[in-house]
C-alpha cells in the first residue's frame, strides 16, 4: 500500500464522506500538559469513521460483484458503515452481527437498510455465517478491517488531520480489528517526517499490546470490556503494518476508559462511545510522556446507547 494508493482513496471517498471538525480544548490541554487535537470521527456519516473504509471497499468491487451485494461481520459501527455505504450505492448489505451486539448498533443497521443475520458472540461464529451468506447469495464479502482497501479508507482520517495539523508529534488511536491504526499509520509514515503513531486497548482486550510483543497475532484471552467495538482480533493484512509502523500499544483499565469518555462528555460537550474514550484514556495514562507535545486523537465513533452509560 503506497503513498499513491492513500491519495488516490482520499479523492475515491471524498465526495461520500464528511471532513470532521478537528476540536480542542483548553480544559483538556491543561489536565495533560499538551495540545491535543480532537479528530472528531463521531461526527461522522453513520456515527463513526468506518464508512470510509467501507466506502473505499465497496466502490473497488466490479460492477457484477455489486449486483449479488455485499456481507460483512460487525458487533456495530462496520455493520452500519456497510450498511450506509451499500444504500449511498445503490447495493444490498447481509450483516451478521453477534447476539450482544448494542441495541443501538442493531437498530442504526436497520435503519441503514441492512438485512441482519444473528449469531452467536464469538469471532468463529460471526466468521462462519458470513461464509454461508456468501455461498447462497454470491456477495462479497468484506471484512471489517483486515481488508486493504479498508484499511486505506479508515487511514483518511487521519491524513485529514495532518493536512490540517502537519506538524503533530503523535496521533493516538484505539486498536480493535486493526484497520484504523494500520490505515493511520501508513498515513503517519508516509505523510510526516516525524509523527508516531500509537495504539491503545483495554487490558481486558490487550491482543495487539501482546501481539507486538510476540511478534505473531495473538487472540484475546477475555473481550469482557466496555469498548464493545474492541472484541476482536488483528489480521494478516493490517498486522505487518502495526508491527513495522506501530510505534507502542498503550493498555488502559476499565475505570480509565470510562473516566475519559466522562471526562470528554462534561467538558468538551461532545458524545463519544467507549472505544473512542479508549484513545484519550491512554493519553491521560501516561501524560508524563506526552506532555508539551501536540497529539492528535482519534475519536472514532459517538455511537453509544444513552439510555445505558457507564457513568
Amino acid at each position: 500500500m503506497t503513498k499513491q494508493d492513500l491519495l488516490d482513496t482520499y479523492n475515491r471517498v471524498k465526495p461520500y464522506v464528511h471532513n470532521t471538525p478537528i476540536l480542542t480544548s483548553r480544559l483538556v490541554n491543561e489536565h495533560v500538559e499538551a495540545q491535543v487535537y480532537f479528530k472528531c470521527e463521531n461526527f461522522q456519516r453513520a456515527g463513526a469513521y468506518k464508512i470510509r473504509g467501507a466506502t473505499n471497499a465497496i466502490m473497488q468491487l466490479s460492477e457484477d460483484q455489486k449486483k449479488n451485494g455485499v456481507v460483512t461481520h460487525s458487533s456495530g459501527n462496520f455493520a452500519q458503515a456497510l450498511s450506509l455505504a451499500a444504500k449511498s450505492l445503490g447495493i444490498k448489505a447481509y450483516i451478521v452481527m453477534p447476539s450482544n451486539a448494542p441495541k443501538v448498533k442493531r437498530e442504526a443497521v436497520l435503519e441503514y437498510g441492512g438485512e441482519i443475520i444473528e449469531c452467536e458472540p464469538t469471532i468463529e461464529a460471526r466468521q462462519h455465517a458470513a461464509d454461508e451468506i456468501v455461498k447462497s447469495t454470491g456477495a462479497t464479502f468484506i471484512h471489517p478491517s483486515n481488508h486493504p482497501d479498508v484499511i486505506l479508507g479508515q487511514g483518511t482520517a487521519a491524513y485529514e488531520l495532518l493536512e490540517k495539523i502537519p506538524d503533530l508529534d503523535y496521533i493516538i488511536c484505539p486498536v480493535g480489528g486493526g484497520g484504523l491504526i494500520a490505515g493511520t499509520a501508513l498515513v503517519g509514515t508516509y505523510f510526516s517526517e516525524h509523527c508516531k503513531v500509537i495504539g491503545t486497548e483495554p487490558f481486558e482486550a490487550d491482543d495487539a499490546y501482546r501481539s507486538l510483543i510476540s511478534g505473531k497475532i495473538e487472540s484475546n484471552i477475555t473481550a469482557n470490556t466496555i469498548a464493545d467495538g474492541l472484541r476482536t482480533q488483528l489480521g494478516s493484512h493490517n498486522f505487518p503494518i502495526i508491527k513495522e509502523h506501530v510505534s507502542e500499544i498503550i493498555r488502559v483499565t476499565e475505570n480509565d476508559i470510562i473516566e475519559a469518555m466522562k471526562f470528554i462528555w462534561e467538558r468538551m460537550k461532545i458524545i463519544i462511545e467507549p472505544s473512542s474514550a479508549v484513545a484519550f484514556a491512554g493519553v491521560v495514562k501516561q501524560e508524563s510522556q506526552f506532555k508539551n507535545k501536540k497529539i492528535g486523537v482519534i475519536i472514532s465513533g459517538g455511537n453509544v446507547d444513552v439510555t445505558n452509560l457507564p457513568f
